[in-house]
């Protein structure tokens, strides 16, 4: 469920006309819902009522401060990748405490910036990081506490670039190995060993392979306890879908995710952790852009938009799909055709859809990319000399932009001619 509905005829996103936002601040932008991101924010919470646990939301897929902001004010914990994802959540004044790094290739400056800066703990993913990780807290005269990320070889049955569970991926040690990997940490001094994390991939669309990854973790759990370690705490990732064509077979809810992890680990009185990230802001957010050109090709319709792959790279990257909307109301039972909507990027591969049925459009028309906010605004680029877009938040009925769209000269004297030319 999402916040940007049809009302009078126009696209809204809450009580604000999407066609108002474009007025003011102009095409492309990313806007997302407060309501939304709360009320997803929420359904993790609820779903993992009865156990003691932190919905720590992914930055990764939407960083900007304000929502990390909102989100941490909630009460949900962070889990960051690098040393601008954690300074990120602490801008959005989340204490450390409620941060988790996670990430296969932590620097000695980013392990530094964490352990004085406060850190819940480190998932750590091999060997040569454990004993750097030790090096940088003894140098601190500080403890980190640490999981260890263990790759259970459990196929996420999800795209191949954001599968991360498989015993050829690059994530994570083979769990066939994590008990002599926890007898070295173990032995580390500037280590704490306190729990198990492991993490599949995103976008999955089915329960089962989380229920093969967490009976391994049980089981793992039970070994190491065996082994003398304290195992407190299970960080068990994220990477629940959502559906992005309204006519897919929706994904599982949060609250069957919430009761297969209660079946699954629940019995062994750990603190659990998991990071959803698209699940919360995935359908938060919207693209708005506005249509350049209809151009008529050999046998086809071209609709060419002002946003491009640098603004929204995953059609592009991941072949994925996005509902494209009218911001005006199509009239019931208004013609549709079918158009390949582009951008003005001089690439094939700027290419959001092909075939789409969509009402008529005109040039100067606004259009919507719904289910845009988790991986939109985090890998967009300059692409093209192309400024990034603003970001806009929306509560109710006021709106704020959360990140202004740069200049030309903003974004050109990033660049500097040496002395000697």
């Amino acid at each position: 469920m999402d916040h940007f509905l049809y009302r009078d005829g126009q696209l809204m996103a809450e009580d604000v006309a999407i066609a108002e936002i474009a007025a003011q601040v102009g095409t492309p932008f990313y806007v997302y819902s407060s309501a939304t991101l709360l009320r997803h924010f929420q359904l993790f919470d609820d779903a993992l009522n009865g156990l003691d646990h932190l919905i720590c939301f992914a930055v990764k897929s939407l960083s900007n401060v304000a929502v990390l902001k909102l989100l941490g004010d909630a009460g949900a914990g962070m889990d960051v990748v690098s040393g601008g994802e954690y300074l990120r959540a602490k801008a959005a004044g989340v204490s450390g405490d409620r941060i988790v790094f996670s990430g296969i290739g932590k620097t000695h400056e980013e392990m530094r910036l964490a352990l004085e800066g406060g850190i819940r703990q480190f998932n750590v993913e091999s060997e040569p990081e454990m004993q750097v990780l030790s090096d940088v807290a003894v140098s601190l005269g500080k403890i980190a506490p640490i999981t260890v990320r263990v790759n259970p070889d459990v196929d996420a049955k999800t795209h191949a670039k954001i599968s991360t569970g498989k015993k050829e991926d690059k994530f994570g040690i083979p769990i066939i190995r994590a008990r002599e990997v926890y007898a070295m940490a173990a032995k580390l001094p500037g280590l704490k060993v306190i729990g198990i994390d492991v993490h599949i991939g995103s976008q999955l669309t089915e329960l089962e392979p989380f229920r093969l990854a967490y009976r391994k973790v049980a089981e793992l759990t039970e070994q190491l306890r065996s082994d003398g370690h304290k195992i407190s705490r299970l960080d068990l990732g994220g990477g629940l879908g959502i559906p992005y064509a309204r006519d897919n077979n929706a994904p599982p809810l949060p609250i069957e995710y919430g009761a297969l992890i209660k079946e699954e680990v629940g019995h062994l009185g750990c603190e659990i952790e998991i990071e959803p990230g698209r699940l919360i802001s995935g359908n938060a957010g919207l693209l708005v852009s506005k249509v350049i050109y209809v151009k008529s090709g050999e046998g086809r319709e071209f609709l060419i938009v002002d946003a491009a792959m640098n603004d929204l790279i995953r059609p592009a990257m991941y072949d994925a799909w996005h509902d494209i909307v009218p911001v005006i109301e199509p009239a019931a039972g208004a013609d549709q055709t079918p158009y390949d909507v582009v951008g003005p990027i001089c690439e094939s591969g700027d290419t959001f859809a092909k075939g789409r049925m969509l009402p008529v459009l005109q040039s100067e028309a606004l259009v919507g990319f719904r289910s845009s906010g988790a991986y939109g605004a985090v890998m967009s680029s300059e692409y093209n000399s192309r400024p990034l877009i603003p970001e806009v938040l929306v509560n109710g009925g006021q709106f704020a932009v959360i990140r202004q769209r740069p200049t030309f000269e903003d974004m050109i004297n990033r660049d500097s001619i040496p002395e000697w030319m």
